[in-house]
């Protein structure tokens, strides 16, 4: 009986100690082992996350508008009532809204000026809509490269270790080369993939905006060219 409990009280202490050991891994742990490659890829996390929910309340507020907007507006226009028509679009405060006013400021001119004007500030809408897009997609595409730099730093750590030791080689000398290499392959691949994804949902929802744009461009348009009451 002593022979059998002897085995079962050292793998008892030996699970016991292993849990310790996996408990006390954490994500700061793993940060501060990840030396300045994580603290860079932590503030490219912090910009990206930022671009991401400043530009989605953004576009949210961009693509908002009044079910019966443009059924207003062709009421107005039909009725003369222009001044009602400008004040109708500042209310609305959306870029379909500011395009369409512009477009009432320039009634009485040839239609292809006004048309033209419309179009001019389309394409400064989209361009507000559009901001700091790029840096969200650098982010994409660096964060992945910046952690594959670390993983360089990690190997080439970990080799020279290797060299001093000698003879003497022991696992404890490349633990630390090797975890700074996984885990800033880690942090870079995650911070990328965030950036990635939300870039896309970005472009998506700036696509719609652009088409309900030109929709609404078209149909103002089309309401210059029917008979006024």
């Amino acid at each position: 009986m002593l022979v059998l409990q002897i085995p079962v009280a050292d793998t008892a202490a030996a699970l016991a100690t292993n849990t310790q050991e996996f408990d006390s891994l954490s994500v700061i742990d793993l940060a501060i082992k990840g030396g300045w490659i994580m603290a860079v890829l932590a503030v490219l996390s912090v910009i990206a996350v930022y671009i991401l929910i400043e530009r989605w309340l953004t576009l949210r507020k961009a693509d908002r508008e009044e079910k019966y907007f443009m059924n207003e507006i062709k009421e107005h226009i039909h009725h003369s009532r222009l001044k009602e028509a400008a004040t109708l679009c500042k209310r609305q405060d959306s870029p379909s809204a500011r395009m369409i006013e512009k477009g009432i400021s320039r009634l009485g001119k040839p239609l292809h000026d006004i048309h033209a004007a419309i179009e001019n500030v389309g394409n400064l809408e989209v361009g507000r809509l559009e901001k700091n897009l790029n840096g969200l997609a650098t982010i994409a595409g660096a964060a992945p490269m910046i952690g594959f730099l670390g993983t360089v730093i990690g190997m080439v750590t970990a080799f020279f270790d290797m060299s001093k030791a000698g003879n003497n080689l022991d696992v404890q000398t490349l633990s630390s080369g090797i975890y700074l290499a996984l885990v800033t392959t880690v942090g870079g691949l995650i911070v990328g993939i965030i950036a990635y994804v939300g870039y896309n949902f970005l472009v998506g929802r700036i696509d719609r905006i652009i088409f309900k744009l030109e929709a609404r461009t078209t149909e103002f348009l089309d309401l210059l060219n029917e008979p006024m009451a």
